[in-house]
């Protein structure tokens, strides 16, 4: 009886973790977050599961999350058959991160949710979203730079593509690259993108600010034109054909991504365009947010490379902002007095929708009370979505 009550006593985490003392750190990190996300409300819909995720899977002996195996599906040593069959309930869930299911699936709620009227009526904001995913590119180099000067981090291409995707300030396409290209490092690049994402309105102001003049600040912009049922409906056909043979690797994305906005500008699926804004959302983002948490674990989480890529998280998300507004101001050069475009719209060609778009408006409102900005800037902050799927299909087909 004595030895079975010893025998207890040394399976209980309160004994495992004497020999594995880095959980107790990630298990108070992920306290920390779980207090942002229900406190400071940063990104709680996705940051609250992830942080529980990351708290159930370094609990010590718990079982949910294994590494090894993951390690031996990449290696090509074992397939998802053994995965459902040896796995933990957190390894069945990452499945679906694993095989690009919850991104995709989480794009086809976007989809349904956003109006690209905005973008429609003024086509030129494309350029301003296009512009925004500099962020992207530059921060993919600014890591191999790091890897170079700094060996003991060193990071691979791959590692460096998957930290830019952070700039593109899109959590499910960040997801999915990481997922391809470094699934190593997918527990610190979703929590830094995740992060940056609701510091969107501490982050943008100073450097649109920085950047700008009053007077280009204060320039008001005329109503955007009517658009009708009909472009609305033809608007998701073109792009992802265009797009699909332009960079084939983006196709899940935007696929999902133009499926879901016609189920809403068509009107003939209500019903599926509802479940697809609700239902079907919410579930995904509570499996795509706490299996993406279990990847969280010590041996990959406490390492030099999570400070770089949270470093190298805040470049990419500054440099995308300053890309906008740059292109923006050089696009006024050549426009008509009447026609000037207020440069602070493009800063929210970066894709965290609204958000992005809600700064613009905030700022330009401060110089200018009579100032409208909203509706111009989510012509560029749905290009945004649009541009950071074809950067993700880029870097992809680069290194995959």
């Amino acid at each position: 009886m004595f030895d079975a009550i010893i025998n207890f006593l040394n399976q209980t985490g309160f004994s495992l973790i004497v020999d594995n003392w880095k959980c107790l750190i990630m298990i108070v990190i992920s306290l920390g977050l779980m207090y942002l996300a229900i406190v400071k409300k940063f990104e709680p819909l996705l940051l609250l599961p992830i942080a529980f995720g990351m708290l159930m899977t370094n609990i010590p002996g718990s079982g949910m999350y294994h590494p090894e195996l993951w390690d031996a599906f990449v290696a090509g040593e074992i397939g998802f058959g053994t995965i459902m069959h040896d796995g933990g309930l957190l390894d069945i869930l990452y499945i679906g991160v694993k095989a690009g299911i919850y991104p995709c699936l989480i794009f086809i709620g976007v989809g349904a949710m956003t109006d690209f009227g905005p973008l429609i009526a003024n086509p030129k904001s494309l350029l301003l979203g296009a512009a925004a995913q500099l962020g992207i590119f530059l921060a993919y180099i600014g890591a191999i730079v790091i890897g170079d000067l700094v060996p003991a981090i060193g990071f691979t291409g791959p590692q460096a593509a998957s930290i830019g995707i952070i700039g593109g300030a899109d959590g499910p396409t960040a997801i999915f690259v990481t997922s391809k290209l470094a699934p190593e490092l997918l527990g610190p690049i979703a929590v830094a993108a995740y992060s940056y994402m609701a510091l969107v309105p501490v982050i943008q102001p100073p450097i649109m600010k920085l950047l700008t003049t009053k007077k280009e600040r204060q320039i008001t912009m005329t109503e955007l034109r009517p658009v009708s049922k009909t472009q609305k409906i033809i608007f998701p056909f073109v792009v992802v054909i265009f797009v699909s043979l332009l960079v084939p690797s983006a196709a899940p994305l935007v696929g999902c991504l133009m499926l879901g906005n016609l189920m809403k500008e068509s009107g003939v699926v209500e019903r599926l365009s509802k479940t697809v804004q609700n239902e079907l959302m919410n579930i995904v983002t509570i499996f795509l947010g706490v299996s993406v948490g279990a990847t969280a674990t010590a041996d990959t989480f406490l390492t030099g490379k999570t400070l770089g890529i949270v470093a190298m998280g805040v470049t990419a998300f500054a440099c995308g902002t300053a890309g906008g507004v740059l292109l923006a101001k050089l696009m006024n050069l050549f426009l008509p007095k009447g026609k000037k475009i207020n440069p602070l719209i493009g800063s929210a060609g970066v894709s965290a929708v609204p958000m992005a778009a809600r700064v613009s408006q905030t700022v330009g409102q401060k110089e200018n009370p009579s100032n409208f900005l909203l509706m111009h800037a989510m012509g560029p902050n749905v290009a945004g979505v649009i541009g950071s799927a074809i950067a993700a299909g880029v870097l992809i087909a680069l290194f995959a």
